[in-house]
C-alpha cells in the first residue's frame, strides 16, 4: 500500500465524502458513488482508494478518449507523466510501468482481462465509472466483476460511479446478500442559463440517413451567435464525426481568430489531447457524446447543443445494423448543459424549443435494448453463462435479439447446440473484434495472407477509417498510402494487434498471394457477412439483391455502380424504406462470392408453379441469389402434383374448366348442404381447395402442366365427394329438372342455395295447386312465372295465394297483349299448355 492521495494538492466537491466512501468499501467491499459531473469523482476517487488497498486500482471507462484523458488528468495532478503511478490501457495502446498504482482502462479491455484471468491477480480494486451510460461492455464489465468477486475475490473492492441518481439499482447489483452502501456527493456546478434556440423553420426529423443540412446551418449560426453574446470557450454537441466535419466547414472563416477543434472517438490521441488542452485563443470544441461526462474540457463557459444523439439499431429480420440519429434524452441534455458550469457560471444554447424538451425521453435507451448482441452473446458464452442467468446485468438481454445472436454464433461455429462456447469460439473471441470479423480474420488469413487479413479486418473494425467513400478497396489503398496520417496510425496500431492475435503468433504470410486486392477484400467481407454478398439486378445499375434476400442500392454516383458482385460490409435500411443503402462494400467475382458464401450455396431440384404454369428445373442458389437454372427432364410426379396444387391455391378454381354440368352439380351439392346439414360436403372455393386431394387426386396424379388441369372432367371429380348413399339420392333431393303440369321438364336453378328457382311459363302451371317442394319436402321451389314472351310476371313460392290474388291482375294486364294464349278465369281447373292457340284461317 502506497500513499497517492496525499500527493494531490487539489480539493474538489467530492473530497468531503471520500473518507465515507473508503469506509464503506472497507466495510462492505463494494459501494456506489453518486456524484454529478464536475465534482471530481473520476479524478479523486481512484486516489482515495489507492491509498487504502494493496495492489493496483483499475478504473474502467466506457470510452477510449475518456480513459486516456482521465489518466492524463490524474498524472498531471501528481506532476508526473502518464506511465508512472498513473497509467492507461486502451485497445492497441498501453502506458504503464512497474510503479503504476492506478490504471485507467476501457470497459472492453477489462472484460478481456476478466476472461483471461477472472481473479484479476495484482488488482486490489475495480472502479466502474459512468455505469449509467449502459454500454454493452460496461454492463458486461459490471456483471463479470461482481461474479468474480463473489466466487473468487471476496477481498476485491468494487466501486460503481455514476452521475445519475439510479443508485439503488446498482447498489443491489453489486451486493451479494444485501445492497452495498451508497455515498453521495453534492453538486458543485455553477449556475447555467438555458437559452432556447430552435431553428427558424422546421427541419427533417432525424433517422438512419444524414442530418438535415438546414439543422447544421442553424447550429453553425447559433455558434456564431454565442461567440458574439458570451465569453469563454464553446463546447458544441453533435451526433457524429460527419456532422462535426460539416460544422467545421461552416465555421472555416473563423479559424483565423478562433480554434475550431473536433473531439470524437475516431481521432488519433494527439488530436483528442489538443481538444482537451487550453489554447492561446478562444476555442470552439465540436464534440460527440464522448464529452457528456468524465471529460473536462477546460475553459468552456458556453454549450451549444444540437439536441441529437447517435445510437445503434439492429434490424433482426434482415441482419442489418445501423447507427440511427435520435433526439437526445432529457438526462443527457442536462449532462451536456452541465459542461458549461464546471468552472464558472455558464450558458447553454439548446437548438430546440422548451415545448419539444418536455416531449423528450427521460433517459437514453440502454445499448442492450437496441444493439446487435452477437459479441455480447459470445462474451456470455465465454464466461459460461450463455443466457446471462445469474449475472448482475442491469437489464436482461431481449430474448429475440439474443436468439438471433446465438444463431449467428452457431453458424460461425463459435457455440454448440446448447450455446456453450467452442474452441473455435474462443479463438474468435481472442481476436477482440466483433465475432463476424474474428471469423473473417481466422478463416481469411490462410486464404489471402495474414497481413492482408489483419489490414482488412482492422479497416472494418475501426469505424470511419475509410471516410465517406463506399469503396472499401479505395479506402484501403488510401490508408496504405498514408493519405491521412492520423487515420493510418490508428489503423496500423489495430493491424498489429490483430496480426498478433492470429494463432500463428503473427509470423509468416501464407495465403493466396496471387489474389488481387479487390478480390481479397471481397473475400474477407464475404466471410464476415455472407448474407450480404450481393449481385447486381440489372447490368450497369445501382440496385442489388443480397444473399439474405434484402434489396440494396448504391448511392448515386458511386464508383461501385455496375459491378456485378459486391461484398457489402456496411448497409442500413431506414424504417419503411423498400431497400437498404450500401455504405461500404468491395467488388468481387462469382467464384469468390461462392467461396466466401459457401454455407449459403444450395443445389436443388425445384418443381413449382411459376408465372401460371408448372416449372421444373435444377437450380443453384447463393442464399436468395439464383446462380444457375436448367430444365429438369423427368420430375417426380409427386412434385408435379404438389406444384399443381399450389397453382390451384394461387390462381383459384378458375384454372379448371367449369362446364354447365359441373357448375350445376356444384350448386346442387351446395343446396343439399344448406338444406340437409353438414353431412353433405361443403363445396365453397376454400373447402374445395383444402380438400383438393379428395376429389382431384387421380387427375393430379396424372397431370403435368396447366393444360392438363383444363382437361379434367370436373363434374365427375366432384361426385367423388359424395358417399354412395348421397350420390344415389341426389337426383331425388335436388333434381336437375322438375316436370310441370304441361308435361315439360324444366331445369331448376340452384345458383342461390337458399332459394332454388324454377322459371316456367305461367300457362304451363294451370292446374298446379301448390309449388313443388324438394329436399324431402323441406324447401319450396321459388317459381318465376313467365309471360308468353318469357318475361317474369310474378315470383312466388305460394302458388295457391298467387292464383287467388295475383293472377287476376296479371290476366287483366296480359290477355289483350297475348290474345292467342289462354287466360282462363279459373286457372286451377284449366288445362295447362305450352302452346298458343292456332290462328284461324
Amino acid at each position: 500500500m502506497g500513499t497517492v492521495l496525499s500527493d494531490v494538492p487539489l480539493k474538489l466537491p467530492v473530497s468531503p465524502v471520500l473518507p465515507a466512501l473508503v469506509a464503506a468499501l472497507a466495510e462492505a467491499g463494494g459501494a456506489v458513488l453518486v456524484a454529478p459531473p464536475g465534482t471530481g469523482k473520476t479524478t479523486l476517487a481512484p486516489f482515495a482508494v489507492a491509498d487504502r488497498v494493496d495492489g493496483r486500482v483499475v478504473v474502467a471507462q466506457p470510452r477510449r478518449v475518456a480513459a486516456r484523458a482521465a489518466a492524463r488528468r490524474m498524472a498531471d495532478l501528481l506532476g508526473e507523466r502518464v506511465g508512472g503511478r498513473v497509467g492507461y490501457a486502451v485497445r492497441g495502446e498501453r502506458r504503464v510501468g512497474p510503479g503504476t498504482r492506478i490504471e485507467v482502462v476501457t470497459t472492453g479491455l477489462l472484460v478481456r482481462r476478466l476472461h483471461h484471468d477472472p481473479e484479476l491477480p495484482g488488482v486490489g480494486a475495480v472502479l466502474l465509472d459512468e455505469v449509467h451510460e449502459r454500454q454493452l461492455d460496461a454492463d458486461l464489465a459490471l456483471a463479470f466483476t461482481v461474479d468474480s468477486r463473489a466466487a473468487l475475490r471476496p477481498d476485491l473492492w468494487l466501486l460503481a460511479m455514476s452521475a445519475t441518481p439510479e443508485a439503488d439499482r446498482f447498489a443491489a447489483l453489486l451486493g451479494t446478500d444485501r445492497p452495498v452502501p451508497v455515498v453521495r456527493a453534492e453538486a458543485a456546478l455553477h449556475p447555467v442559463t438555458r437559452i432556447w434556440a430552435p431553428p427558424p423553420r422546421p427541419v427533417a426529423p432525424p433517422g438512419a440517413g444524414r442530418v438535415d443540412p438546414a439543422l447544421l446551418d442553424h447550429v453553425a449560426a447559433t455558434v456564431r451567435r454565442a461567440l458574439q453574446e458570451r465569453d469563454g470557450d464553446l463546447l458544441v454537441f453533435l451526433p457524429g464525426a460527419g456532422e462535426i466535419a460539416g460544422i467545421a466547414r461552416r465555421l472555416a472563416d473563423l479559424t483565423d481568430r478562433v480554434a475550431v477543434l473536433p473531439l470524437h472517438g475516431r481521432l488519433p490521441g494527439a488530436a483528442q489531447d489538443a481538444a482537451l488542452r487550453p489554447a492561446d485563443r478562444r476555442r470552439v470544441v465540436l464534440a460527440t457524446s464522448v464529452a457528456e461526462s468524465s471529460l473536462t474540457v477546460p475553459g468552456v463557459r458556453v454549450v451549444v447543443d444540437a439536441g441529437l444523439s447517435r445510437v445503434a439499431r439492429t434490424d433482426l429480420s434482415r441482419g442489418l445494423g445501423a447507427l440511427v440519429t435520435v433526439p437526445v434524452s432529457r438526462a443527457a441534455a442536462t449532462q451536456r448543459a452541465g459542461r458549461a458550469g464546471r468552472e464558472a457560471p455558464g450558458h447553454v444554447y439548446r437548438c430546440w424549443s422548451a415545448a419539444t424538451h418536455e416531449r423528450l425521453a427521460a433517459q437514453p435507451e440502454p445499448e442492450i435494448a437496441t444493439a446487435d448482441l452477437t459479441g455480447f452473446a459470445l462474451e456470455l458464452a465465454a464466461w459460461g453463462s450463455p443466457d446471462g442467468t445469474g449475472l448482475a446485468l442491469p437489464d436482461p438481454p431481449p430474448p429475440a435479439a439474443l436468439t438471433v445472436a446465438r444463431e449467428t454464433l452457431a453458424s460461425l461455429g463459435a457455440v454448440d447446440a446448447d450455446g456453450r462456447i467452442t474452441a473455435r469460439g474462443r479463438a474468435i473471441a481472442a481476436a477482440g473484434a466483433h465475432p463476424r470479423l474474428g471469423r473473417a480474420l481466422l478463416d481469411g488469413a490462410p486464404r489471402v495472407g495474414a497481413d492482408r487479413a489483419a489490414e482488412l479486418v482492422a479497416l472494418l473494425a475501426e469505424e470511419g477509417l475509410t471516410g465517406r467513400d463506399d469503396d472499401l478497396v479505395a479506402g484501403w489503398r488510401r490508408l496504405r498510402g498514408n493519405a491521412d496520417p492520423g487515420a493510418t496510425a490508428r489503423w496500423r496500431t489495430e493491424v498489429r494487434r490483430l496480426r498478433a492475435a492470429l494463432p500463428t503468433g503473427g509470423t509468416g504470410s501464407g495465403g493466396r498471394d496471387h489474389l488481387p486486392d479487390d478480390l481479397a477484400a471481397g473475400l474477407l467481407v464475404g466471410l464476415a457477412y455472407p448474407e450480404r454478398l450481393a449481385r447486381v439486378r440489372r447490368a450497369g445499375g445501382r440496385s442489388y439483391l443480397m444473399a439474405g434476400g434484402t434489396a440494396a442500392e448504391l448511392a448515386p454516383g458511386s464508383g461501385l455502380a455496375g459491378v456485378d458482385w459486391l461484398a457489402v460490409a456496411v448497409a442500413d435500411r431506414s424504417p419503411g424504406a423498400p431497400t437498404a443503402r450500401v455504405r461500404l462494400a468491395a467488388g468481387l467475382d462469382e467464384a469468390t462470392a461462392r467461396e466466401a458464401g459457401g454455407p449459403l450455396l444450395r443445389e436443388a431440384r425445384e418443381v413449382g408453379w411459376v408465372d401460371g404454369d408448372v416449372v421444373a428445373r435444377e437450380v443453384v442458389r447463393l442464399g436468395a441469389i439464383e446462380l444457375l437454372s436448367r430444365p429438369l427432364a423427368r420430375p417426380e410426379q409427386t412434385l408435379l402434383a404438389a406444384a399443381l396444387r399450389d397453382g390451384l391455391r394461387q390462381e383459384g378454381l378458375s384454372v379448371l374448366t367449369w362446364t354447365p354440368a359441373a357448375r350445376a352439380l356444384r350448386e346442387r351439392m351446395a343446396f343439399c348442404r344448406r338444406a340437409l346439414g353438414d353431412q353433405w360436403p361443403e363445396v365453397s372455393d376454400d373447402a374445395l381447395l383444402a380438400a383438393v386431394n379428395d376429389w382431384l387426386g387421380p387427375e393430379l396424379a396424372a397431370a403435368r402442366r396447366r393444360a392438363d388441369l383444363a382437361r379434367i372432367d370436373v363434374a365427375a371429380a366432384l361426385r367423388r365427394l359424395l358417399p354412395w348413399r348421397q350420390a344415389a339420392r341426389l337426383d331425388e333431393l335436388a333434381p336437375e329438372r322438375i316436370e310441370v303440369p304441361s308435361g315439360s321438364k324444366i331445369r331448376v336453378d340452384y345458383a342461390d342455395p337458399a332459394a332454388p328457382v324454377l322459371a316456367v311459363k305461367l300457362q304451363e302451371t294451370f292446374g298446379w295447386p301448390a309449388a313443388p317442394r324438394i329436399a324431402d319436402g323441406r324447401v319450396p321451389v321459388l317459381l318465376h312465372l313467365l309471360s308468353p314472351a318469357g318475361r317474369p310476371v310474378a315470383v312466388t313460392a305460394d302458388l295457391a295465394s298467387f292464383w287467388r290474388t295475383g293472377y287476376p291482375q296479371v290476366r287483366a294486364e296480359l290477355r289483350g297483349r297475348y290474345p292467342r294464349h289462354p287466360w282462363p278465369e279459373d286457372p286451377g281447373s284449366a288445362t295447362p299448355t305450352r302452346h298458343a292457340t292456332p290462328r284461324r284461317r
